[in-house]
């Protein structure tokens, strides 16, 4: 029987490597798809748990912060729960989430997430005055989530979520609406859980706007003014694809400990405009109290080294979780990211 089940494992591990890696297989290493695809910002990691884990969540992500990176995550909401976070990311560019999510029955989900980021003034330029007209704006990028989730038995997970996105620069905008897909299941197999997702899945974008009106001589029209025509970009479709396991804890797989426990998680992650990538991560916890975690990126062009730590309190039904995420992007920098969660 145990043989068995370390064949399984194996099959499960070979299985998950050749989906992650055999998309980028037959690509020349020059070809990375960089700049492909519009919108970048729809793939910034949003939950300081999972930065602190090296973005490695897909599996492991559970409660209304986790649907970004797989939908299905809503699905272990225990009765309701709200989500804040902010991030100082580069350049001087923040983003912010707020989310909410609640149990709607027995096996029934529902929750939205609002994505925001703020570029910060910036000096308009033109050919005319490439030192600034004297005139700022800002980049809003915006994505609002309505996700819907299901049990659909004791290990298997569905989630679904309809994305509204919208994209201002200066006098330009974006509006579109996307997909997201995601299924959480154990295995069964030593406590392997399987996370998958498919994000951004929508149609491509076209800008529009008076940033794109050019004044000309003559009497072409009643204004003499033309409107640039701009290329549609697709959005950065991703597919992610991740294992967890919780190696020690109350329901450890190989270690049984009430006061210790210790999850790892690895990811693979395919973008449309990025060659493959992964992440791996772990979190070791203190009595379901005090949390510390580490991951990395493996294969992406910054990021690098992550670290994080969070604290959880329960008190008359109410549980309250603080968690904080540092990132190093090299000559980009570090990144810190705070989230508050409530339980109620």
């Amino acid at each position: 029987m145990i043989m068995i089940k370390i064949k399984q494992v194996f099959i499960l591990l070979f299985f998950c490597t050749g989906i992650l890696f055999s998309q980028g297989g037959d690509i020349p290493e020059v070809v990375t798809k960089v700049a492909t695809a519009s919108c970048n910002w729809l793939k910034l990691e949003t939950s300081a748990r999972a930065i602190g884990m090296g973005g490695a969540f897909v599996a492991a992500g559970e409660g209304i912060s986790g649907i970004p990176y797989n939908p299905a995550s809503i699905a272990f909401i225990k009765k309701s729960e709200g989500y804040y976070s902010r991030s100082n990311y580069i350049a001087g560019i923040t983003h912010n989430v707020m989310s909410y999510g609640l149990k709607l029955g027995s096996s029934d989900y529902f929750g939205a997430h609002l994505f925001y980021l703020d570029s910060g003034l910036m000096d308009v330029t033109n050919e005319w005055y490439p030192d600034g007209t004297g005139e700022e704006f800002k980049v809003i990028s915006m994505a609002f989530r309505m996700t819907y989730g299901r049990r659909m038995t004791d290990r298997l997970k569905l989630g679904v979520s309809i994305n509204y996105i919208r994209d201002e620069i200066y006098t330009t905008a974006m509006q579109t609406l996307a997909f997201d897909v995601g299924s959480n299941f154990d295995t069964g197999i030593y406590g392997f859980i399987l996370g998958m997702s498919v994000t951004n899945f929508g149609p491509e974008v076209r800008y529009h706007g008076e940033g794109l009106d050019v004044q000309v001589p003559g009497e072409l029209n009643a204004d003499s003014t033309l409107a640039k025509v701009t290329k549609k970009f697709p959005l950065p479709l991703t597919f992610r694809l991740g294992v967890k396991n919780d190696i020690m804890g109350p329901e450890g797989t190989f270690i049984k400990d009430s006061t210790h426990s210790l999850t790892v998680s690895l990811d693979g992650i395919n973008p449309s405009d990025y060659t493959v990538y992964g992440s791996v991560g772990c979190e070791y916890g203190w009595r379901d109290f005090a949390f510390l975690r580490a991951g990395t990126h493996l294969g992406h062009d910054t990021a690098g080294l992550s670290v994080g730590a969070g604290i959880k309190v329960k008190t008359r039904g109410l549980g309250v979780s603080v968690d904080y995420a540092y990132v190093d992007y090299g000559i980009l920098k570090m990144t810190h990211q705070v989230g508050l969660s409530l339980e109620f």
